[in-house]
């Protein structure tokens, strides 16, 4: 998966790892999983999301 599709900025979200062109973190995707919502609730909730950077997230969040 690419990784350009996750940013970390210290001026953008206090520098978490956000999803590119969003202020949406990887650790929010992470807890609305966790949640139990579904990535199709994610989506109707955030349509500038797509399938492809909710599964980036997943990813980048189980590297080091």
């Amino acid at each position: 998966m690419a990784n350009n599709m996750i940013v970390v900025d210290p001026d953008i979200m206090s520098g978490k790892p956000v999803l590119a062109g969003t202020r949406i973190t990887v650790e929010l995707i992470l807890e609305k999983l966790a949640a139990g919502e579904t990535i199709e609730q994610i989506l109707e909730e955030y349509p500038q999301l797509s399938r492809d950077s909710i599964l980036v997230a997943l990813a980048y969040s189980s590297e080091d």
